[in-house]
């Protein structure tokens, strides 16, 4: 008979609450889930009403027991923040027990920390819940994607931004409206900062870049920009040109004559980045709308791939936990234990990976200039991105009057410095008043 493997949860909020209720109902799942047992649980306040009964002896305040508890071989850490989530995971991997966890915060500032720690115990921690709630993105990019050289990965990575975007793009809705109407649903928190202001994608797309090519990246020098700013205009702009407006992160390989495929000494260039952009309507992300997400890999030989689900809640988030816990506890019941462990990543260890200047980032690009309504005005800006090298794809004139003009100008790619230069020469025409929005576009 299997021996019962026994799993301690730290958290029981929304997605601790899902994955309970799975492991307490195997009935009609993976046989295997039958061999997990929940043996302790930590939650905040005992007489709090919960959406599942479990036995109260398995309740208890200090998360600290359920890590040292002698029934406990996995643990699994859904209370999300920093602290005291991290000291936790090491402090269970120094125990000798696995981890699964659906904390991005931790894993993009911490991961390589964790999983120096990992290895050296024998111990897995597996982050599938981290990225993309349901959808199965860590495991692809560590196994079924391993043979391919990823060049970009770019990602519709959280929910509440995407919610926003896509009434705002259908009803001409107002942000600050959608906004609110999106924390009564519950798809935004009462701060919705994280959110709106791209940091809980700029941790995500963390992740996904060591994954996908190998290597820890500093989170906190991606640059990041979110959609409070964002003007409803700009979106009914962007539709009138065959755009949508989704908030990417990405992740892109930079090929330069000093990286060497073939030398993993070699740090690696790459441009991480998150922003609002401008997508075509015939691009695969573009169809991506309401709370669910998709991230696009591109990589040779395979080309594109889309993995496209919903990218949080209870249901989603609890499938993709309870998968880790399934794969830690296979190897366990086929008592592999031959050191051959896997904790983050499929390798024996990670290779160099740098950040570029945010200035040498290449992108396309959506501006839009609030100017007087006067003669030349158009032929002014575009002498300005010229003397920068900066080509032009189009350039529009909406809502001219007395009162002045919008001008909305996409650019062909080119670097963010000689962008930059250009809209400063640009800021300084007398006639322009100034940059009133500033997107990426793919």
């Amino acid at each position: 008979m299997a021996t019962r493997i026994g799993i301690g949860l730290l958290g029981l909020g929304t997605v601790g609450a899902g994955v309970a209720s799975i492991l307490s109902s195997p009935e009609g799942r993976h046989p295997l889930i039958a061999d997990l047992q929940i043996a302790k649980v930590a939650v905040r306040d005992l007489n709090r009403p919960r959406p599942i009964e479990l036995d109260p002896s398995l309740l208890t305040t200090d998360p600290q027991a359920v890590v040292d508890d002698p029934n406990v071989q996995v643990v699994v850490e859904v209370m999300g923040g920093i602290e005291p989530a991290r000291t936790l995971i090491m402090r269970a991997i120094g125990a000798g027990k696995s981890v699964v966890t659906a904390n991005k915060a931790v894993i993009a500032r911490h991961g390589e920390e964790i999983a120096a720690a990992a290895a050296a115990a024998g111990v897995y921690v597996l982050i599938e819940a981290a990225v993309g709630g349901g959808i199965p993105i860590i495991e692809p990019l560590k196994q079924s994607l391993g043979g391919n050289r990823i060049q970009r990965v770019t990602g519709i990575i959280n929910g509440t931004t995407n919610y926003i975007l896509t009434r705002m793009a259908q009803e001409g809705a107002n942000y600050n409206a959608v906004l609110k109407d999106a924390q009564d649903l519950g798809y935004a928190e009462a701060d919705p900062a994280a959110d709106v202001d791209g940091l809980d994608a700029a941790d995500k797309i963390a992740i996904l870049s060591g994954l996908a090519f190998g290597g820890p990246i500093d989170r906190s020098a991606i640059p990041t920009a979110g959609i409070s700013a964002l003007q409803s205009r700009d979106v009914d702009y962007a539709t009138q040109l065959d755009y949508g407006v989704k908030l990417l992160a990405t992740a892109e390989r930079v090929d330069s004559p000093n990286t060497s495929t073939a030398d993993s000494s070699t740090s690696q260039p790459l441009a991480v980045s998150v922003q609002p952009t401008l997508v075509p309507t015939d691009h695969p992300l573009a169809g991506v709308n309401g709370v669910n997400n998709a991230i696009l890999v591109e990589g040779d030989p395979i080309g594109r791939v889309m993995f496209y689900g919903p990218g949080a809640g209870a249901g989603p988030t609890a499938s993709a936990v309870v998968a880790d816990i399934l794969n830690i506890a296979g190897i366990r019941q086929l008592n592999d234990n031959d050191g051959n462990l896997d904790p983050l990543l499929a390798a024996s260890s990670w290779r160099a990976c740098h950040l570029v200047e945010s200035n040498a980032i290449r992108q396309r690009n959506y501006v839009r200039f609030n100017t007087d309504d006067a003669p030349g005005v158009i032929g002014r800006i575009g002498s300005c991105f010229g003397d920068q090298g900066v080509s032009i794809q189009s350039i529009v004139q909406f809502d001219a009057s007395d009162a002045g003009a919008e001008i909305v100008v996409i650019t062909h790619e080119v670097s963010n410095g000689a962008m930059q230069a250009a809209l400063s020469a640009i800021t300084a025409l007398p006639e322009v008043r100034g940059v009133a929005a500033h997107l990426g576009c793919l």
